[in-house]
């Protein structure tokens, strides 16, 4: 059920300096996903989502709130999409939250950071070449499996790996910044040295210039009881093997981590693909006075 609120607040800052994505500050322009990866953490209780499997909130007036909250931002910093929600779920073709928010980004001179798993970015595409080009924008595509039907398995709502692949090179032949978070790596299922070899050598590919990888997975509370659910339906004795392996422990780290660490160093040295992506540097905004006039003006 897609249901619209009025949301108080929407940009939030990062705790801290974020190594991995560079965000300074975080947007989620929806509550719930449509991708209902098996996997999402955003299942937690933590997050307070009452119903995240049959549930989205739209937040009505995001736009608005982004606008008035830019405004008033004394620093310049990227602002990321996707932490709880992908931004481009297909129900954004409907309300182009994402697109609009794109808008007011450029228009306020601000860098973002999308990450996400559809290939819808496509569509924004003129938008996110003159961010680029004024700031800094950066496109993750998550991907944590070559195999499309292992895909539709434990993304199901989500564009298969090839047509993310696809967007990829479409992104990146138009100068754009992209790469991928290969992550959650979920364990027995995808962390096989082969698996990750073909993520590396077709994200190269079709254009990535850094890779981003976690070898595990995490698991708590809701969201353990959903995936060992999902498991017991689509990987007959799997749960088992989780349950003998990490017990109720918070991060699932794949067994095989040290042998596909080795081999995704060698292979991102092969193909020149950086584990690090570049950031941007947040910097203060330059508040324009109309008080003091300028030293060029006439007869100054």
């Amino acid at each position: 059920m897609i249901r619209e609120i009025q949301a108080k607040t929407l940009l939030s800052r990062v705790r801290g300096e974020d190594e991995w994505f560079g965000l300074y500050y975080n947007m989620n322009l929806y509550r719930g996903c449509q991708h209902q990866c098996i996997y999402c953490d955003s299942r937690s209780e933590c997050y307070q989502i009452e119903d995240f499997n049959h549930d989205v909130l739209v937040k009505a007036n995001a736009i608005e709130l982004l606008r008035g909250e830019l405004s008033r931002k004394r620093v310049i910093g990227t602002i990321g999409t996707g932490s709880m929600n992908d931004p481009y779920m297909p129900l954004e073709k409907q309300f182009c939250l994402t697109r609009r928010a794109l808008q007011v980004i450029h228009e306020q001179h601000f860098p973002v950071h999308v990450i996400t798993k559809s290939d819808l970015p496509v569509r924004d595409i003129d938008l996110l070449v003159d961010i680029q080009a004024e700031t800094y924008a950066a496109v993750s595509f998550t991907i944590t499996t070559a195999d499309d039907d292992l895909c539709r398995k434990v993304e199901p709502g989500a564009p298969v790996s090839s047509r993310r692949w696809q967007a990829m090179k479409t992104l990146s032949q138009a100068g754009i910044l992209v790469g991928v978070t290969l992550m959650p790596v979920l364990p027995f299922i995808e962390d096989t040295v082969e698996n990750i070899s073909r993520v590396v050598e077709i994200s190269a590919g079709n254009g990535a210039s850094y890779i981003l990888p976690a070898f595990g997975v995490t698991l708590r509370d809701r969201q353990r009881a959903y995936f060992y659910a999902r498991l017991d339906r689509d990987f007959p004795g799997l749960r088992h093997r989780y349950e003998s392996a990490f017990g109720e422990r918070y991060s699932a780290h794949s067994p095989q981590a040290a042998r596909l660490e080795e081999a995704f160093t060698n292979l991102c040295a092969r193909y020149h693909l950086e584990r690090r992506m570049p950031h941007f540097t947040p910097r203060p905004r330059r508040i324009k006075s109309i008080l003091q006039p300028s030293l060029f003006a006439e007869g100054v």
